[in-house]
């Protein structure tokens, strides 16, 4: 049984009292609907304290974390105000030298002071603003498709679907519209790896900015799953941020997929993707479209002569090094970690020593950056993934 604030007191009254009585402590616990480790406490607590232990303790902390004197407190902010541009560490060290029988209180702690008494200048976190590349246009199927999520709905059973769609530019052809429970990049992954044994493989795939597709805070936004398409020779063309029309002909197609499908929608996500499959046949094979003059994309669509045929090797002949990016995006060189990018965990790339200490970090064909054995980091080069990658 729930027990309320009114009646807790009283319910624990009432639970000790009848297994002073001889009754059963599992007895009591299924009847109370508690768990015997919670029967077991009240029972110890009412043996350690007697009726005090039916009050309830509070859970508030003994001390505060980062709580000093006052005394110590004003001392910090008056040298902060006399040295403004001074920091934790240094305050610090002015304090133990001015006052030495003051407890040294630890830099974590002076700083906590500082903030609290608005004396820290934060930084604001920088965001990493994606851009667009370069887009194509083409009438030939299969150099370029489009992909994206129309907007995730409601079903029947209050779960969630999120259709991953797929279309051919140049025919209109839908090659795909999956209902996913999210847009997580492992079930973006086993849809693309479906359509290219299917389908082949594009020579493009254009999208938005969103997950999976890219990652804001990633090298060159780029995501786990656009590097895979990277490794397959496949080029990335991103839309501009808010320019939802420079993937014109995909968005139109979800209108009509939107009033097709979704009104009502399936119970369930089996019954929703079985409205998707037969809005993907009309669509290709029975509804002639104004832009292909009447005709239907089935007429112009065949599936590409580019096979899937899993990853092909990768090797670096004119560098010095490859190695394989660890699962936390490191290169690991000469018993230092360099921060890469996760993005690429697992995958190979070449190192070049140009410069004493200073590397070359490559992709494939795209120059990275640079790194050095001190910085541990990886200053990246000019987004190589522009023109050169819409020629591939």
């Amino acid at each position: 049984m729930p027990w309320t604030e009114s009646t807790k007191m009283d319910e624990k009254l009432r639970f000790v009292s009848r297994f002073l009585d001889g009754e059963s402590i599992s007895a009591l616990c299924r009847e109370f609907g508690i768990s015997r480790v919670t029967g077991h406490k009240i029972v110890d607590r009412y043996k350690e304290s007697g009726m005090k232990a039916f009050t309830d303790r509070s859970r508030k902390p003994f001390r505060q974390a980062n709580r000093l004197p006052f005394q110590i407190e004003k001392l910090i902010v008056q040298v902060k105000k006399e040295f403004p541009t001074w920091g934790a560490p240094k305050i610090r060290e002015r304090i133990h030298t001015h006052y030495p029988d003051v407890a040294l209180p630890a830099k974590s702690t002076v700083h906590a002071v500082l903030d609290r008494n608005g004396l820290v200048t934060k930084k604001r976190r920088r965001r990493t603003r994606l851009e667009g590349t370069p887009l194509s246009d083409t009438y030939v199927p299969n150099t370029l498709w489009c992909t994206d999520y129309k907007g995730e709905f409601m079903l029947g059973n209050k779960n969630y679907c999120y259709p991953l769609t797929v279309t051919d530019y140049a025919s209109r052809f839908l090659i795909c519209c999956e209902g996913l429970e999210s847009t997580r990049e492992a079930d973006a992954f086993g849809v693309f790896e479906r359509l290219f044994k299917e389908y082949g493989l594009p020579n493009n795939i254009r999208s938005d900015n969103g997950v999976p597709f890219a990652s804001p805070n990633a090298l060159y936004g780029l995501s786990s799953l656009s590097v895979w398409w990277l490794r397959l020779g496949i080029g990335i063309e991103r839309i501009k941020p808010g320019n939802p029309q420079q993937n014109g002909r995909h968005e139109r197609m979800h209108l009509t997929l939107k009033k097709a499908t979704t009104n009502p929608p399936g119970m369930n996500m089996l019954q929703q993707q079985d409205k998707f499959e037969d809005f993907i046949q009309v669509f290709n094979y029975e509804r002639p479209h104004q832009a292909l003059e009447m005709k239907r994309p089935a007429d112009f669509y065949q599936p590409s002569n580019r096979k899937y045929e899993g990853l092909p090797d990768i090797a670096y002949p004119f560098h010095d090094k490859t190695v394989t990016i660890t699962n936390c995006g490191r290169i690991c060189i000469e018993g230092k970690k360099i921060h890469f990018s996760t993005v690429f965990a697992g995958q190979d790339v070449g190192l070049r020593q140009v410069e004493d200490d200073v590397w070359l970090v490559s992709f494939m064909e795209y120059d990275m950056g640079y790194f050095d054995l001190e910085s541990h980091r990886v200053q990246a080069l000019e987004n190589p993934f522009g023109p050169k990658v819409l020629t591939m």
